[in-house]
């Protein structure tokens, strides 16, 4: 067959590449892996990455179509990070197209140039003054000199309107040869800069150690950087990521949650003068491409962003920072279910940088990793300035009467702190008005009619709500079932709370911080201003409060339900409750002013919120990770997830059942020890959307025999004759089981 042929990675499901001709007129000198290459694909044309390069195909040559167009003279990603998702396309087997189109901001993926916009400036010629006989009977144009002058390395266009500028004015005094314009990157900087806006603090000993240990080693090396809240773990982010900058390198620092990027960008921009950009999901297409390449391009110093952010090219890779590295954010949920922290680490050894995974309450993966010697674990058990530990108790609200989900000390307690001018955190981790809508003659509560679950019912506007499918309808006035009218909501949620706290305490804000509210943009922000102004308010939300923030006006924080994961179904249930207790208690008393938490709980005496309470997370994980040794869970051994759904529950089962007897063979016949097959069971909520979903668990003593089987056993599913006719995915170390 004449001519190269192409392996081009398309974003498809399938974990196969699909072979084309070169486009017209090319010469196998043009080609290049990362290239990408318009395709045409069915009826439409597509865009994909150039994998690999052959002079061969087993398509026959009759149908072997030819590429369009050559997008790329080079290839848009750098070896590093095409490594990276070739491995991560191998470990999360998953296909390379897909794999490589999750990587790429949004127009790459259209085939836009991956080039940087150009930034209009304004700015003043030699002989140009406020004086000027040409603009002496211009005032606008005086105006206009006399601010370009105060920027002699121009003004951007994008900024006129906020000084107080026209562009008429320029434009004349681009006429009458005063100003020009000129076009450069968003992210360029005229001349050097000094590297710090702001004097770094002084880092206490805990903090110093620590940051000894990191910038004394070249090379890879990862830390986890353990440090109690409000100890300045963050501090320690800043002055080693100052070290990183005066070495000419780039620092990635990765955030769990959109939620965060504000105070974050704020804090790094108050602090160097280098150019600092964002990646998340809030960004439109074309705002994320320009950051992409500013990154690409070395132009950015530090690059912000969250979980997708862990694929940006850096020209001088130089740190990676997680931050509460411990968070299911960083695990992508559908599709390609890759983990950005575990990839983070594997990034680093690849880019041979330094890594650093900071947590308060660190993951047990991690833990395990610094018990195996592959993580080095620096600890920051003081919290910074004159700040102390929040005081931790649980409240036993067995038999006591709760009105909004609280009980009345809880109450009495909160009055307290408010008229000594402080501020209350109440977290309820269910938003809504109340969990469910109950008949209180025949027991008839409001269920999803295309889940298995309870609506939810929300005041603002008034409403049933399902927060697993998104389905809402209005809420019922009768009983469908006795036709009765006496309807109650049972329980609480942040609605509920918020409307019975603003009866109990009047002359006080109650400001509700949840996804309801927290909808609109610049929404977050604006709360936030508020909160930092000092005034004595109660802020009531979910688990957006608890990651992250400064408040330091909080002194107490009260949690009015713990006890959801002490029985949780998940093995994980308990790490996740524990960390969530840690991190929103450790929201109070983080300034001058002592911290109290109050727990409700009808479970006083168990045994983690003994360890939480009475000894500290280092305790409690110790105990739990002993547990799971003893049981050979995760971390101890590794696990995928095969989930299939379907409109049919019988063929969904059929579906997992002819997967785990292939699985059965495949062990056999290929000779794989140490596996166990476990399901096929309904997933804990069976019916979702209207769709039937069940599971099968693949667990193994090794990482290798997993791999093993998974990469002959999906080549198989992808052939099975019902592989079409139900949706299935494969979830390698899963950290959700639902």
């Amino acid at each position: 067959m004449s001519g190269p042929i192409l392996q081009v990675a398309l974003p498809s499901p399938l974990r196969r590449l699909f072979d084309y001709r070169a486009p017209a007129g090319l010469r196998t000198g043009d080609l290049q892996l990362g290239l990408r290459v318009s395709v045409p694909f069915g009826n439409r044309q597509m865009v994909g990455v150039i994998a690999g390069i052959s002079d061969q195909s087993n398509v026959p040559a009759g149908k072997l179509k030819r590429a369009s167009e050559l997008i790329d003279h080079t290839p848009l990603l750098p070896d590093s990070l095409w490594r990276l998702c070739n491995w991560t396309a191998s470990y999360y087997q998953h296909g390379l197209g897909d794999t490589l189109s999750s990587a790429l901001p949004v127009l790459l993926r259209r085939g836009e140039p991956a080039l940087a916009r150009q930034d209009m400036l304004w700015q003043l010629l030699p002989g140009a003054y406020p004086e000027h006989p040409a603009i002496s009977r211009a005032p606008k144009q005086k105006e206009a000199v006399q601010t370009l002058a105060r920027h002699p390395h121009g003004l951007s266009h994008a900024l006129i309107s906020q000084w107080g500028l026209t562009r008429e004015a320029l434009e004349s005094l681009e006429r009458k040869g005063l100003a020009q314009r000129i076009h450069q990157s968003p992210h360029h900087t005229s001349e050097p800069q000094p590297l710090l806006n702001e004097t770094p603090l002084s880092p206490n000993g805990e903090q110093q150690a620590a940051l000894d240990a990191i910038i004394s080693v070249d090379g890879f090396h990862a830390w986890l950087l353990e440090g109690v809240t409000g100890s300045g773990k963050t501090e320690v982010y800043l002055q080693a990521i100052q070290h990183c900058l005066q070495r000419q390198r780039q620092a990635l620092v990765l955030i769990p949650e959109i939620g965060l990027t504000p105070q974050t960008l704020e804090r790094f921009r108050r602090r160097f003068s280098v150019p600092v950009v964002i990646l998340h999901s809030g960004l439109n297409d074309r705002e994320r491409l320009d950051a992409w390449i500013a990154a690409r391009d070395g132009e950015a110093g530090i690059i912000i962003g969250t979980r997708s952010a862990i694929f940006t090219p850096l020209a001088r890779p130089g740190l990676i920072i997680v931050d509460e590295e411990h968070d299911l954010s960083y695990k992508q949920q559908e599709g390609l279910r890759y983990n950005a922290r575990d990839l983070a680490v594997y990034r680093a050894h690849l880019e041979q940088v330094g890594l650093i995974l900071g947590s308060a309450t660190p993951s047990f993966e991690s833990l395990h990793n610094v018990q195996r010697g592959r993580y080095q674990r620096l600890r920051l058990t003081q919290r910074a300035g004159n700040a102390s530990p929040p005081t931790i108790q649980c409240l036993d609200i067995r038999s006591r009467p709760l009105e909004g989900g609280m009980s009345r000390p809880l109450i009495q307690l909160m009055g307290e702190h408010l008229r000594q001018g402080n501020q209350v955190l109440v977290f309820i981790n269910r938003r809504g008005f109340a969990p469910t809508l109950m008949c209180h003659d025949c027991g008839w509560m409001a269920e999803c009619r295309r889940c298995d679950a309870r609506m939810t019912l929300h005041q603002s506007p008034a409403q049933l709500h399902c927060h697993h499918c998104g389905s809402q309808r209005a809420v019922d006035r009768c009983c469908p079932k006795c036709q009765s009218q006496d309807l109650r909501p049972i329980g609480a949620g942040t609605e509920r709370t918020e409307e019975h706290l603003t009866a109990c305490f009047p002359d006080f804000p109650i400001l509700r911080i949840d996804r309801d509210t927290m909808a609109r943009k610049q929404a977050m922000q604006s709360m936030l201003a508020r909160i930092q102004s000092g005034a004595p308010c109660v802020l009531v939300g979910t688990q957006m409060l608890a990651k992250g923030h400064h408040f330091p006006d909080v002194t107490l924080v009260a949690i009015l339900d713990a006890d959801g994961g002490l029985f949780s179904a998940d093995f994980r249930g308990p790490e996740r409750m524990a960390q969530l207790i840690i991190q929103v208690a450790g929201r109070a008393g983080r300034a001058d002013k002592p911290g109290q938490v109050l727990i409700q709980t009808h479970m006083a005496e168990h045994q983690l919120l003994l360890d939480l309470t009475e000894h500290d997370y280092a305790r409690f994980a110790e105990r739990e990770l002993a547990g799971r040794a003893a049981a050979q869970l995760p971390p101890y051994s590794f696990m995928a997830l095969l989930r299939a759904e379907s409109n049919s529950s019988a063929q969904t089962n059929q579906f997992l059942d002819e997967a785990c007897t292939l699985a059965e063979q495949l062990t056999a016949s290929l000779d794989i020890t140490g596996v166990e097959l476990l399901g096929p069971v309904p997933s804990p909520m069976e019916r979702r959307a209207g769709r039937y979903r069940a599971q099968l668990l693949v667990q193994a003593g090794q990482r290798s025999t997993l791999h093993q089987l998974l990469h002959h056993w999906l080549a198989a599913l992808e052939q099975h004759p019902l592989a079409r006719r139900v949706r299935w995915s494969i979830d390698v170390d899963p950290l959700d089981m639902f």
